[in-house]
């Protein structure tokens, strides 16, 4: 054992003395001292900052999508004519060449040139940009600013058609495959956050999901009364970006940014209309100047705003309902008064579709076609019924 440890001790001992040595042979060599370090910045020859003459390339793929699309993105200003009470209210009535004086700015939005034929060229935007205007403005990137007129709006899919002069056009915005989209890719934002201080602000981030299903009050009355199919994406959309296209690393369209969910403990939920529906939509604005849909011709009422009591005594529904619609009101000349529905009666299925709210019935109502037969099933007075309707527009009402 001793001699075991003897020989550790010596091993321990060179060890110490190899890190002393080495230690020392570092400490000899700082000795020198260093060279006095003359760079000062970027200067001119006269010692005074200056800047770097190196390039960098900065373009990706977001730069040249932007380069495609920006100067076909237009900013939207909602004029108003301001009424004659101290208050300021807006006037409801159409403006005047007289009255164009007193149009004020009510709002802005964003939207883009997608069309030119001849000396008209067309823009997209959403219907709430332009709603309640007495007259329309579209102001391009360069600054020139110029009059629309609407073509056609549309308040449950929120698109609006402007027709403006094409002399100032140079871009027109190309639409991409919405339905060709993957989670993660790419998205750009392209509008006027906040006002025309803001014009052509470009923001980038990823499409989060697709196909999302989004409640939408239309009429402002506190009550969701529409449901809208969209793209979520994160990229940040703002007051002012509304109508703004949403566009893929092509710098094609693949939508058109219409909501956001705003909350402080909400950040980066944005929404857009995906591009095949615009597509159908503007197509139909541009030849009718709106969407012309099949009508049931009924007021209605969601069941379940409907209290228990008055479901028993007043419906006299079966225990085991707990969706439909209550038929409100029926229209005379209407496809409902025609099939013979009246008030109180409770739809519960609409080719062959089950309904639990007004949405849904809303929903199923415009997917069929004018002309189009359905069934109808629905409780009266407590007893299940059915009914083919022949499906009509507004127009053909008697």
């Amino acid at each position: 054992m001793k001699t075991k440890t003897k020989k550790w001790s010596s091993f321990l001992a060179l060890m110490l003395t190899s890190s002393f040595l080495v230690g020392c042979d570092l400490l000899d060599n700082d000795t020198t001292e260093p060279e006095e370090d003359t760079q000062n910045g970027v200067v001119d020859e006269d010692g005074r900052v200056t800047v770097s003459e190196m390039r960098v390339d900065v373009s990706s793929g977001i730069t040249d999508a932007v380069d495609v699309i920006d100067d076909a993105v237009v900013s939207i200003i909602n004029l108003q004519r301001i009424g004659d009470t101290p208050w300021g209210w807006y006037g409801e009535t159409e403006a005047t060449e007289e009255d164009e004086e007193n149009l004020l700015q009510a709002g802005t939005g964003s939207g883009a040139v997608y069309k030119v034929d001849g000396d008209t060229a067309y823009v997209f935007t959403n219907n709430h940009v332009i709603e309640g205007s007495d007259a329309i403005e579209v102001l391009f990137k360069d600054g020139t600013r110029i009059e629309a007129t609407v073509i056609g709006a549309d308040v449950w899919t929120d698109l609006a058609v402007l027709s403006i002069d094409s002399e100032e056009v140079s871009t027109v915005a190309e639409f991409g495959d919405s339905g060709n989209l993957t989670v993660g890719e790419p998205a750009i934002a392209i509008g006027s956050p906040l006002g025309t201080n803001f014009a052509s602000s470009v923001t980038s981030g990823i499409i989060s999901a697709v196909e999302r299903t989004v409640p939408v009050d239309t009429n402002m009355d506190g009550e969701m009364d529409w449901e809208m199919t969209a793209i979520q994406t994160d990229a940040a959309i703002n007051p002012g970006n509304s109508g703004g296209p949403l566009v893929n690393i092509a710098g094609q369209v693949i939508g058109i940014n219409s909501m956001k969910i705003s909350s402080s403990t909400i950040e980066g939920m944005g929404f857009a209309i995906p591009s095949n529906d615009v597509v159908d939509i503007i197509n139909q604005l541009e030849e009718n100047g709106e969407v012309v849909r099949p009508l049931l011709g009924v007021g209605m009422v969601d069941l379940s705003m409907v209290s228990p009591q008055q479901q028993q005594a007043i419906l006299n529904l079966p225990e085991d309902i707990d969706g439909g619609v209550v038929v409100a009101e029926v229209a005379t000349g209407s496809a409902a008064a025609d099939a013979g529905m009246e008030a109180n009666d409770v739809i519960v299925s609409f080719n062959g579709v089950d309904v639990q709210n007004g949405i849904e019935l809303r929903q199923e109502i415009y997917d069929t076609e004018i002309g189009q037969e359905v069934e109808v099933e629905f409780y009266r007075d407590g007893e299940l019924q059915s009914t083919t309707i022949t499906m009509r527009s507004s127009e053909e009402m008697i």
